[in-house]
């Protein structure tokens, strides 16, 4: 919601990105059953983001692994605490 209102994407290309995802993942096999929607849903994002050049890719690509670390580094049930160098 915040990339939208900070006027990075319109709902339309936001749309538009969710569906080629989700066609994407149907034409690899993997067609969207909702148990990975959210998977989904990330990657559009991802995928749009990179697209507008938001971030630079490799730097992207570095910040969802510092969360995925993080992530994995947190009790389950408390928030996870992303710290950037």
């Amino acid at each position: 919601l915040s990339l939208h209102e900070r006027g990075i994407f319109t709902w339309p290309e936001w749309s538009r990105a969710l569906a080629r995802e989700l066609a994407d993942a149907a034409a690899r096999g993997k067609p969207d059953d909702g148990t990975h929607y959210y998977e989904h849903w990330l990657a559009a994002l991802e995928r749009l983001v990179a697209d507008k050049k938001v971030v630079a890719e490799d730097e992207l690509e570095q910040r969802v692994d510092e969360w995925d670390a993080a992530a994995r580094a947190t009790p389950h049930g408390k928030p996870i605490e992303l710290k950037r160098p």
